[in-house]
């Protein structure tokens, strides 16, 4: 049984407007939870939001039955604050716990100290959540932040970064022998449940794996002469040892069909699906150790369990080489990310920017009057699309020739955006230091995308949660942004 929020009056517990927040502490949690209080205070907002969390947690259930769950109120703080303050779900609970503001906001009163929030409780609930809810969420605090900014959606500024996976460094090897752990794994316990043999030795197997894995990486650490010649030895092993527990894996899946027990399909379709993984990474380093080919990044797979993460080569001095997705984020006038799109594997920033800019501007209600964006956006068809689109694009051209001409006909406008555009990585920054976007910590593509919409809205409450603090003592702490200062 869930409902949106606790209406009851208590003795124990102020009204959410009520709250008092120390505004001259500079944690990032205060503008959060003021963001917080506003939302609350704005019944159209605040229903609009708890209907789509309702939606997906009671999406193939009934909030009327069933034991008390977590309301739909808390689930939102509980989202918002996480990403926010950049905490992992042990830290969260915590707060959850102990914070006395915190749980006042959330609607728990002083004398309900027998409330737990066990972190997996709270992951349960978060991961209900779906990536196109978090996002539309996202558009509803922004139209909010527009309507008491009116002018900040007249200006945009758009750059993207790469979110990485939580994996390790990806070798051939490795990934070999992460694929036949699995394998072995879930091989010995689906074969317990149908009753077959063949898999006791399942340890021994995995000693082996790595032995032959660590051999592989000892060679590739130390190269030397002919390492490459060397190196052919403990692959060809690795791959014929991967080759056996894959067809003793298959034998068992045949065993497996016709069963109706749903753990035992549960456990053939992870079976199913590391079988498919551990061949292809098998498959690519064949062809490129033992045959000698060239192998494409495009044909690779960087994670036996995050398969959607790509590498990119983006030329930056500290990091030449990343492994994540890259995401597109637009900065309005007053700091919010207005927009926020996950790129495919197969696109870069001028495959997509005309497409995303139209979209924005369409759902802004053609308010954008400026645009910037980096040399990395640039082609002549993007130039003349853009033109279309905003009023006054600026969208730099690569080349000395080309951008000392460019320079020579810009008006005042673009050099005025050309100016303000390096800002957006400072909001990169701020997303990836303080909203956890350097690296996602969540589990599958889905996660993935409903992390990246998590720390925006993180970002986008604690921007809102400064304007409205700013509106109440502009010479507070918490009304304070080392990010206009230094722009300023």
């Amino acid at each position: 049984m869930r409902k949106a929020f606790d209406r009851q009056t208590r003795l124990d517990l102020q009204p959410v407007a009520d709250v008092r927040l120390n505004l001259n502490c500079r944690d990032e949690i205060v503008p959060i939870l003021q963001a917080l209080q506003h939302i609350y205070s704005q019944p159209k907002l605040r229903d609009d939001i708890l209907r789509a969390i309702a939606r997906d947690v009671n999406q193939d259930s009934s909030r009327k039955q069933g034991r008390q769950g977590m309301d739909y109120w808390q689930i939102l703080v509980l989202a918002a604050v996480r990403l926010g303050c950049n905490l992992n779900y042990d830290k969260l609970q915590d707060l959850a716990e102990q914070h006395r503001a915190l749980r006042q906001i959330m609607g728990i009163g002083d004398w309900d100290e027998a409330i737990s929030f066990d972190w997996r409780r709270i992951q349960d609930n978060l991961i209900k959540i779906r990536p196109e809810t978090v996002q539309r969420i996202n558009h509803l605090i922004v139209a909010e932040g527009h309507r008491l900014v009116p002018d900040a959606a007249e200006t945009v500024r758009a750059d993207s970064f790469v979110a990485k996976t939580n994996i390790h460094y990806p070798t051939e090897s490795s990934l070999i022998r992460d694929g036949l752990r699995k394998i072995l794994q879930i091989g010995a316990g689906l074969a317990v449940l149908v009753g077959a043999g063949g898999w006791r030795q399942h340890q021994h197997l995995h000693k082996k794996v790595k032995g032959l894995a660590r051999e592989i990486d000892r060679i590739a650490a130390r190269k030397g002469t002919g390492y490459q010649q060397r190196l052919k030895r403990p692959y060809r092993e690795l791959l014929g040892l991967a080759q056996t527990i894959i067809d003793r894996a298959e034998k068992l899946r045949k065993q497996v069909k016709r069963r109706t027990c749903t753990e035992i399909l549960a456990l053939d379709a992870d079976l199913k699906t590391f079988l498919e993984r551990t061949l292809h990474v098998c498959g690519t380093a064949r062809r490129r150790v033992l045959q000698g080919e060239q192998v494409s990044n495009s044909e690779k797979l960087f994670s036996i369990f995050e398969p959607h993460t790509q590498l990119y080569k983006r030329g930056k001095a500290a990091e030449p080489v990343q492994f994540g997705r890259q995401v597109l984020i637009y900065e309005d006038g007053a700091g919010f990310v207005t927009h926020a799109y996950l790129l495919p594997r197969d696109q870069n920033d001028r495959d997509v920017v005309v497409e995303q800019t139209r979209l924005l501007q369409r759902r802004l209600q053609q308010r954008i009057r400026r645009a910037s964006f980096d040399r990395g956006f640039h082609s002549p068809e993007n130039q003349r699309e853009l033109a279309q689109i905003v009023a006054e694009p600026c969208l730099p051209m690569p080349g000395v020739h080309q951008a000392s001409q460019q320079e020579a006909e810009a008006t005042i406008a673009f050099r005025q955006a050309r100016q303000r555009h390096p800002g957006i990585e400072s909001a990169i920054g701020a997303l990836q230091a303080g909203n956890g976007l350097a690296r996602c910590r969540d589990r599958s593509e889905r996660g993935f995308r409903r992390y990246v919409q998590l720390g925006m809205l993180g970002r986008n409450l604690h921007v809102l949660g400064k304007l409205l603090i700013a509106r109440q003592d502009a010479t507070s702490q918490a009304a304070q942004s080392r990010r206009k200062q230094a722009a300023a």
